[in-house]
């Protein structure tokens, strides 16, 4: 029902900024919830943040005051990211639900902080 494909990846100096988007296709006005994931090498994937419908949004701790999650009226979700340091290096994944167990992923996009 709904495709997810994001863009915005790149190589970015420590401090650096860099604007993810999530385009969204299918039944895009039956999105429920929008968030973003990544996945650093040797790790789990892990929730970043979050948006409802309504503009309420979560973030995780470490992203939390530097990262912000927004979506358009397309259900176009985005990822500003400010501040970038090493550690947020990472395959960001965008994801949405349209209702129980239907949960939809991007195939995502390759962030990397370095100098």
């Amino acid at each position: 029902q709904v495709q997810l494909a994001e863009s915005g990846g790149d190589l970015v100096q420590p401090g650096g900024s860099l604007r993810l988007s999530c385009a969204a296709s299918g039944m895009i006005f039956t999105i429920d919830v929008m968030a973003w994931y990544r996945q650093a090498p040797g790790k789990q994937r892990e929730l970043v943040a979050r948006i409802t419908p309504r503009g309420v949004t979560d973030y995780s701790d470490s992203v939390k005051g530097r990262f912000t999650i927004s979506r358009d009226s397309a259900n176009t979700a985005y990822l500003q990211m400010n501040n970038l340091k090493p550690e947020d290096t990472a395959v960001y994944i965008c994801g949405a639900n349209n209702g129980p167990g239907k949960d939809y992923w991007g195939k995502g996009t390759l962030v990397t902080v370095s100098s």
